[in-house]
């Protein structure tokens, strides 16, 4: 993992989103400030969420999966897994870890309610469903947006989260929480209240 070839070329690549950004296409990077997660963000997230060995983390809606990458290289010992329902994201995804040589992240074409949430121990969400709100800036148009869907989605996985056992662990980014049970208790909040740490209890 440590020898991939853009670590040869360049070890401060995981120092700055500058740096890293330019792993993707440019057109990529130009939805970095809107859209992909921060690198000290990622970083953070996977300091609080990989918190035991083999730890099986889910990104909900990991886009290009910075997130997952990030956190791969910083926790090696655990497992990032990313779900994303835009093919061509999923292909800059694979790109990406397939340059940095990144053995533990790995990226599933799809709907996170496609998934079985009892094969993941910890998440992390960066408000992937934003987009369904009228006034946000989209990826692309490529899906169909709605009030009703964001609505729909917010309450599966309030639902997911719910079924979760006692100590699981959410990292949520730019979140309005509606999708977060009651039983979820803020630990940590960082970054102007912008980046929340949560535990079931």
């Amino acid at each position: 993992m440590q020898n991939s070839r853009w670590q040869q070329e360049d070890e401060n690549l995981f120092l700055s989103d500058t740096r890293f950004d330019h792993i993707y296409p440019a057109h990529i990077q130009k939805l970095a400030a809107r859209h992909w997660t921060p690198l000290e963000i990622a970083r953070k997230a996977a300091r609080f969420l990989a918190v035991e060995h083999d730890a099986r983390i889910l990104d909900i809606g990991s886009g290009v999966g910075k997130f997952c990458l990030i956190a791969a290289h910083f926790k090696p010992a655990a497992k990032f897994f990313g779900v994303e329902q835009r093919r061509e994201l999923i292909y800059h995804a694979d790109k990406a870890k397939e340059l940095l040589g990144l053995t533990n992240a790995e990226f599933l074409y799809g709907n996170f309610t496609q998934l079985d949430f009892r094969n993941y121990d910890h998440f992390y969400f960066y408000n992937s469903f934003y987009e369904n709100l009228t006034g946000t800036d989209k990826i692309d148009d490529q899906l169909d947006y709605s009030v009703e869907m964001y609505h729909y989605y917010n309450r599966y996985l309030y639902r997911l989260l719910d079924r979760k056992p006692a100590g699981t662990r959410l990292a949520t980014f730019h979140s309005l929480e509606g999708e977060v049970p009651p039983d979820y208790h803020v630990v940590k909040i960082e970054m102007d209240s912008l980046l929340k740490f949560w535990i079931k209890v």
